[in-house]
């Protein structure tokens, strides 16, 4: 099943288990439900996976917010591929929506994304 979602990625993801991201589940008239912290498995400027306390559903859509080392992001949309239950948990595939339509792309989350993936393709090595 893991090979499939890998066929579909553009590039690939890298380790990025240090970085701390925090989801909200978008709510009805824009008023979200509280953040859940999950953790990180792997990103690129697509998007990514992590590990979650509790299921979402494939479709839903997101906000994150990212906190690491040289790093700090918030409200990045994304929507829910596929959620699978996982170690402790359930992983959690994202795809971030900026680059997914182009009414929504924002130059400023596009870069944001990169200088994250940048930052953890050094790593990975």
């Amino acid at each position: 099943m893991m090979s499939d979602s890998a066929d579909r990625r553009i590039k690939e993801r890298y380790p990025a288990m240090c970085l701390k991201v925090r989801l909200r589940e978008r709510g009805f008239f824009g008023r979200g439900k509280h953040p859940t912290a999950v953790t990180c498995l792997d990103m690129n400027r697509y998007g990514m996976a992590v590990l979650c306390p509790r299921p979402v559903e494939p479709g839903a859509r997101l906000h994150l917010d990212f906190d690491g080392k040289y790093i700090s992001e918030s409200r990045v949309a994304a929507q829910v591929v596929n959620c699978q239950a996982f170690q402790t948990g359930y992983r959690v595939s994202l795809r971030f929506s900026y680059c997914c339509d182009k009414r929504g792309y924002s130059r400023t989350v596009d870069n944001a994304l990169s200088r994250i993936e940048g930052f953890y393709n050094r790593f990975a090595s």
